[in-house]
């Protein structure tokens, strides 16, 4: 599998919050901001820079550095959005593009709701954000309108806070190339698609409208 696991001690330190019960909305919506962003240095490690001359310190003239490739970031809603905020942090010009899929609780199938790609990719580098990949059909069906709209398999990287080995595996054979970031990979999928331990439902949780709420 094309997943790299972020395995630095800070990731492990806030993950390991992040998945007690006893964290609240607010604090949950903190660390998946911090994790988002440790996250987003890791799978923005490769990219290309290119010159930009001309430009002066209180010294001199110098040729500086700027990442070459436009950026984008389509968010899962609702959970992605937590993750959004601090990606922007990162890339500040970066266009978003929300993608509305939610998992149909019966048949674990994701359903499309809502999205609104422009005609063509203005984009060259994306990052998928979904904090949690599960069964992993969400993130496949993500990967699949994104592809349709023209994107290669080679310009999208997904970022998950925490995925499942069978949800991680389907994903990665699905689309092999693609590169997956992930500060967790947890071995168990429950019957009802639930990662376990997991962390509960992240879009609850972020959103203070769950059972723990």
């Amino acid at each position: 599998m094309s997943v790299h696991l972020v395995s630095h001690p800070l990731v492990q330190a806030k993950l390991s919050e992040l998945r007690s019960v006893d964290t609240s909305s607010h604090r949950f919506r903190a660390l998946v901001k911090e994790l988002s962003t440790l996250l987003g240095i890791e799978a923005s490690r490769e990219l290309p820079l290119k010159d930009v001359p001309g430009l002066k310190s209180p010294i001199t003239e110098f040729t500086g550095k700027a990442i070459a490739p436009k950026i984008g970031l389509s968010p899962i809603l609702r959970a992605g959005i937590g993750m959004t905020e601090p990606i922007l942090d990162l890339f500040p010009e970066a266009s978003v593009f929300y993608l509305g899929l939610f998992r149909e609780k019966v048949s674990l199938q994701p359903v499309e709701y809502y999205q609104k790609l422009p005609p063509t990719p203005t984009v060259e580098t994306l990052y998928l954000l979904d904090p949690l990949i599960a069964t992993g059909g969400t993130a496949v069906a993500a990967i699949s309108i994104l592809l349709d709209w023209g994107l290669e398999i080679s310009q999208i990287k997904v970022l998950s806070i925490l995925g499942s080995k069978p949800g991680l595996t389907r994903v990665a054979e699905a689309y092999p190339g693609l590169e997956i970031y992930t500060c967790g990979i947890d071995d168990v999928l429950s019957e009802d698609g639930m990662i376990v331990p997991g962390l509960g439902d992240s879009g609850d949780r972020l959103f203070n409208t769950g059972p723990l709420a």
